[in-house]
């Protein structure tokens, strides 16, 4: 579990006024004092994360968030790091308050605008008189069903982890697809260059190859160089080719056309965020002028390297094809401008180091703002002229 990725990790936030009981929720979950407990409000003043495996969820990470009603100097820093921190979440935990139901169907309404499952629960009712009466209340206000727990002597927490384990269960997003079916032969054309360090793999490439030994899937793995040969070494054409977005040309130009044709950047655009959207989104580049402003965004943070895709080869594409003019912002990591509407085109990473929540929250933004957004392998097979040729994942 612990080697899991964080990005593929299903994220639980807890929400709730301060002093609610969400630290020593998360402590009596975990089995150990992972998060300050304190009477005093604001105790909690950054999100806590603990990853851990729940029955039924599998790996996941839990998200103690600071209180919503946290004030002071800091106060509106805090909750707005809390509601950001709801926006990227797969799932909330809604802390609610039995003296306040107005409030707490107001709180749960908020919650719900999110677009992601709310689980409510009514904490520590071995020190509330009348629990059972405040739970009814609530789950009358908010129209739902209310769990009532109590961080001291566990009751009710079986009942919260089977509501996560069944809210957990939706329709699976797979990279390949249709693209891959049970038993194909795949050939991967992975380059090895400076941002897959010796030794190691992109994520990516290695998430790819696991989900197609899943499913019973023959996997070939060669750089560019070796593609020619390998396809000869075949008794026959493979099912599908899965090729690394900067070589889409090269690669294009050696396999038959009547075998699909896609990459790890455009598997990573539907498993990660809105594909048609992405794809919807390219058309921008045939509309801008040396006047027009791009952002590039990275969701992984590292040091610049030689011909870096994001900070180097992209930028540089551009630039040849609309003029040096062309003004591009980049930005890393969690880093996302709050102003959206100067930008003419947003161009995304595949998304490897998020979560799906994460990326379509700001893909979400985007849509909102009506800024064209598309993905690096969608760009590139664009901009070679080849994203007709492309098979996208269904």
């Amino acid at each position: 579990m612990n080697n899991t990725p964080a990005s593929e990790r299903l994220h639980i936030a807890l929400a709730g006024r301060c002093n609610s009981g969400k630290s020593s929720l998360l402590n009596a979950i975990i089995g150990q004092d992972v998060a300050l407990v304190s009477a005093a409000a604001g105790t909690t003043t950054d999100p806590v994360r603990k990853a851990i495996e729940l029955p039924g969820a599998g790996p996941c990470t839990i998200v103690d968030t600071p209180g919503l009603d946290d004030t002071g100097s800091l106060g509106s820093l805090r909750t707005g790091r809390t509601r950001h921190e709801l926006s990227r979440a797969d799932m909330i935990i809604a802390f609610l308050d039995s003296d306040d139901t107005r409030w707490s169907a107001r709180f749960v309404a908020e919650l719900r605008s999110y677009g992601k499952p709310v689980i409510a629960l009514l904490s520590r009712i071995d020190l509330l008189p009348g629990a059972s009466t405040g739970i009814t209340s609530l789950s009358q206000a908010i129209d739902a069903k209310v769990i009532g727990v109590s961080s001291t002597t566990g009751s009710g927490i079986p009942t919260l982890l089977q509501a996560i384990a069944e809210a957990a269960r939706r329709d699976e997003i797979t990279l390949t697809g249709s693209l891959a079916p049970e038993g194909s032969t795949v050939v991967l054309v992975m380059p090895q260059d400076p941002q897959a360090p010796r030794g190691r793999i992109i994520l990516p490439q290695v998430q790819t190859l696991r989900e197609l030994l899943d499913k019973h899937c023959t996997a070939i793995c060669c750089t560019p160089d070796r593609l020619q040969a390998t396809l000869s070494a075949l008794s026959s054409p493979p099912d599908l080719v899965i090729t690394d977005s900067q070589v889409f040309g090269p690669v294009a130009a050696i396999i038959p056309p009547e075998v699909p044709l896609t990459s790890f950047s455009v598997l990573m655009a539907g498993y990660k965020g809105d594909l048609p959207l992405f794809v919807k989104g390219s058309e921008a580049l045939d509309n801008l002028t040396p006047a027009s402003r791009v952002l590039i965004a990275e969701a992984c943070s590292h040091t610049p390297q030689n011909e870096d895709i994001g900070r180097v080869k992209i930028p540089r594409l551009l630039r040849n094809r609309v003029g040096e003019g062309l003004q591009i912002d980049i930005v890393s990591g969690s880093d996302f401008p709050e102003d959206l509407t100067i930008y003419d085109l947003v161009v995304h990473c595949g998304g490897c180091m998020f979560t799906r929540s994460h990326v379509m929250e700001r893909v979400e933004r985007l849509r909102q703002a009506g800024i064209p957004v598309t993905n690096y392998g969608i760009l590139l097979a664009r901009a070679a002229g080849i994203l007709p040729r492309i098979s996208l994942p269904e």
